[in-house]
């Protein structure tokens, strides 16, 4: 049988199978659950958000694919995802910023940790800011597009996920983000 999606139909979401790390609402490490889970009930967990930005002081504003689970065809001002199971938050941030946009082997520079309790969502967040100029390879289940835009900007766009939203507002306000003339 084969399903039609009618107009303005969602493709169906692709749910990664993987165990994420739980944490209680102190940020204690507290079990695990696969990720369907942890998105179902709720749980606090840990995610990774890195910034990357380019030497003209833009940053790298992805569009995520019809078929992420959570805010489909959306954008993120973020590179970075939630945490597995037993992994650091520095690991974390590595390996989603390789998966996503194809960067290895630049410094992360740790810049700061938020909460994000909304719609549902329950995340210790872990903010990182990374230089790079280099060429991106797009990782094409999660990332449709990829494009630069000074933060000012990207802050001002539609359709942006609030957790990334909330990121770059915080590293703005923190003064890490330097403005370049």
């Amino acid at each position: 049988m084969t399903d039609a999606l009618g107009p303005g139909a969602l493709p169906a979401p692709f749910i990664a199978d993987e165990s994420i790390q739980l944490v209680d609402a102190r940020n204690r490490p507290c079990g695990s659950a696969p990720r369907v889970q942890m998105r179902r009930l709720g749980f606090w967990h840990r995610a990774t958000y890195i910034v990357v930005c380019n030497g003209r002081g833009e940053i790298c504003v992805q569009r995520r694919t019809l078929t992420k689970e959570v805010f489909p065809g959306g954008l993120d001002l973020a590179a970075g995802g939630v945490v597995g199971a037993g992994e650091a938050v520095h690991v974390a941030a590595r390996r989603e910023l390789a998966e996503e946009l194809g960067i290895r082997g630049v410094p992360l520079r740790p810049v700061l940790e938020f909460v994000h309790a909304e719609g549902g969502h329950h995340i210790f967040g872990s903010l990182f800011l990374v230089e790079y100029d280099g060429p991106l390879t797009l990782q094409a289940e999660e990332v449709a597009d990829a494009f630069w835009l000074p933060p000012a900007e990207a802050l001002a766009l539609e359709a942006v996920t609030p957790d990334t939203r909330q990121a770059l507002a915080a590293l703005l306000e923190s003064g890490a983000l330097e403005p370049r003339s």
